[in-house]
């Protein structure tokens, strides 16, 4: 009995020695779990400033209303014209009142309520540039330039002889003026070869320059851009021209055409006195 006790205490105090050796072991955990926890509110705190400093700083910016939204103007396209009644344009063309001229565009304008088509003509000699309806052209009497063919009859015209008719010369004047406004290139050539005066003849009056120099330059300008050349050269082709016709060289019979001109202005006042007496005797 005492050996079953002795085992018995020692079995007992063996336990009590395991238990302490245990215990400690189980002690030290808890902190172990405590560790994670403490790092939650952490987080929680760190977390908080930051949303709480996003709705201060919205707070602190103005309100700025939003601007309407306008549509842009729509823009109309604009045709571009580039060909009408047979012309084009940057191609040259003769108009009657002012000769070779170029066609600089085909443009649309509205004119009391109408839309026009109109050509853009320059002159570039004359520094003018001038606006003709496209469905005028026929009216005007604008051309397209004269064929070689038509240039050389031209040319020939002035080898002929001058016609000058024996009639005053303010009638004269009107018919030279009408065909140099007619755009007619041979009868142009014609007034050039009427009007032109050799070395060996007197000079001309100043209206008979005046058109004499019209008709050239209407002439000049005209076979110049037929034949790709200068105004210069088309000229001295002129003149050399005008010099192969047969002139009247006697000088008695040029002073006696020049008497004859210088007295058609008192003939002429006689005879509008006249006509005016007839018209009131009848």
């Amino acid at each position: 009995m005492p050996n079953k006790t002795a085992k018995t205490a020692a079995k007992a105090t063996a336990s009590k020695t395991t238990a302490s050796k245990v215990a400690p072991k189980t002690l030290q955990k808890p902190p172990l779990q405590k560790t994670p926890v403490q790092k939650a509110p952490v987080q929680k705190t760190t977390a908080a400033p930051k949303a709480a400093a996003k709705p201060a700083a919205a707070a602190t910016k103005p309100v700025v209303a939003a601007k309407p939204v306008v549509p842009a103007p729509r823009v109309e396209e604009k045709k571009v014209l580039t060909q009408r009644q047979g012309f084009k344009t940057h191609e040259f063309v003769v108009y009657p009142a002012h000769g070779v001229g170029q066609i600089l565009a085909i443009e649309e304008q509205e004119i009391a309520g109408a839309k026009l088509e109109l050509f853009v003509i320059n002159f570039i000699k004359d520094k003018m540039t001038l606006r003709v309806p496209t469905a005028k052209v026929a009216n005007v009497g604008m051309r397209k330039l004269s064929d070689p063919a038509l240039v050389k009859k031209a040319l020939e015209t002035l080898k002929g002889r001058a016609r000058v008719k024996r009639t005053m010369w303010s009638r004269r004047a009107q018919e030279y003026e009408a065909k140099i406004n007619s755009g007619d290139i041979v009868a142009i050539a014609e007034v050039v070869r009427d009007l032109y005066r050799s070395d060996s003849q007197p000079e001309q009056s100043y209206s008979e320059r005046q058109l004499y120099e019209a008709a050239l330059d209407r002439l000049s300008r005209e076979i110049a851009v037929v034949q790709h050349s200068t105004e210069a050269e088309a000229v001295k082709e002129i003149e050399g021209q005008l010099a192969k016709s047969p002139r009247r060289g006697a000088k008695a019979e040029a002073g006696a055409e020049g008497e004859a001109g210088e007295a058609e202005g008192d003939e002429t006042e006689e005879a509008e006195g006249d006509a005016t007496v007839a018209d009131e005797a009848a």
